[in-house]
């Protein structure tokens, strides 16, 4: 019964990873003083969900959905050097029960990309890539309200290593990440873990995470892909039976999805990106199904017009 909100936005609160194309995910470079921005509306929802170990329903609660609006951005510092900032409005809500559903603008991500190696050996290209980042609420909104919190109000601070290999217009890319997270403070002076706790600071656990991807790719204008990725929290524990969620529970996720960057004819710089993740296994969060979809634009701020 983990924050559904808590699934998408994972790795640094989902920092741009549903558009295919010069993100945190991928191993494209924007070039230097090239902007690429985007608009992209998220849905995802789940019924059943992990309860520790065990996979349940709960007719309280239904079905759990979750909408998004992202608004992100990438700019090239230089063609090794990339800044990637991206913030969502987000909405939950539960079809069932009594909890009041949840919205509000929730966290900035803020990210730096570097291509620290790059040389072809053959056919194929190598390139070796690290990441940092940084994310922090935007609003004061409430953690301590899960399944229906639209974030958990920590500060997260993120390093991540990348290895892309690309053979003509095929690629695989596989990477790494581990994102340390900040106490939280709630709304409260005592509650429950596997023991009593007085005080308002909850100590949230660290988290690693994985991405492998395989697809094709036509430069960064054409891009269809396949997606494994998944997470593991270093520490924290399960619900208890017919327990509300906590901010500290252990979460662990195997996804699996495709992706899709799309030029959008006859308009050059636009492109349509598209995505679908599924939950194929987990530990005390929701067995969800996920969409996105939104418009990417690029332009080059080394080109002058008269």
């Amino acid at each position: 019964m983990k924050s559904l909100r808590f699934i998408i936005i994972l790795f640094f609160c989902c920092f741009a990873k549903y558009s295919s194309a010069q993100t945190d995910v991928d191993g494209l470079m924007m070039g230097k003083k090239n902007l690429c921005g985007g608009l992209v509306y998220g849905y995802g929802s789940w019924t059943n969900y992990w309860e520790g170990q065990n996979l349940r329903i709960n007719e309280n609660l239904g079905t759990v959905s979750s909408q998004s609006a992202w608004v992100m951005a990438n700019y090239g510092i230089t063609d090794k050097i990339n800044f990637i900032a991206m913030a969502p409005y987000i909405s939950n809500k539960a079809s069932a029960g009594t909890l009041i559903g949840n919205q509000g603008m929730q966290d900035l991500s803020m990210l730096l990309k570097w291509e620290f190696f790059g040389k072809a050996f053959g056919k194929n290209y190598v390139s070796l890539l690290a990441f940092a980042g940084y994310s922090t609420p935007l609003t004061n909104y409430v953690a301590d309200y899960l399944p229906l919190s639209i974030g958990m109000q920590s500060n997260n601070t993120m390093g991540k290593i990348m290895l892309d290999v690309q053979r003509g217009k095929w690629f695989a890319t596989a990477s790494t990440n581990m994102i340390y997270r900040s106490n939280v403070t709630i709304d409260r002076d005592a509650y429950y873990t596997t023991k009593m706790i007085y005080s308002n600071q909850v100590e949230m656990p660290s988290l690693m995470g994985y991405n492998v991807r395989l697809g094709y790719r036509k430069d960064a204008d054409l891009v269809l892909e396949a997606v494994l990725d998944g997470f593991n929290t270093i520490g924290g524990y399960d619900m208890r039976k017919n327990e509300m969620p906590f901010l500290s529970n252990k979460m662990d996720a195997t996804r699996i999805g495709f992706n899709v960057k799309i030029p959008i004819p006859k308009i050059n710089g636009l492109s349509f990106t598209g995505n679908t993740m599924y939950t194929i296994a987990g530990r005390n969060m929701g067995k969800s199904t996920m969409f996105m979809a939104g418009i990417l634009f690029q332009t080059d701020f080394t080109k002058t017009t008269n």
